[in-house]
């Protein structure tokens, strides 16, 4: 992306975020779908950019080398 992404907008329903041009919400331009593309701070939370888990439930790889070695 060309421009700066924001981490937290103040209100990010009032943007699409689909690509650079950071419609208004009720005025499209791009052609990116009939409905506006969420920014991440929607969709997953305040903590989105935050590195961690994601809430995949994956085993920790220690884990599964000892449920492994105990077989």
């Amino acid at each position: 992306m060309a421009k700066p992404f924001p981490v937290s907008p103040k209100h990010p329903e009032r943007i699409c975020w689909g690509c650079d041009r950071y419609c208004a919400a009720n005025a499209l331009a791009c052609g990116n779908g009939a409905d506006r593309t969420m920014h991440p701070v929607e969709v997953f939370g305040e903590d989105w950019n935050v590195p961690g888990d994601y809430g995949l439930g994956l085993p920790d790889s220690q884990d599964t080398a000892q449920e492994q070695g105990a077989a």
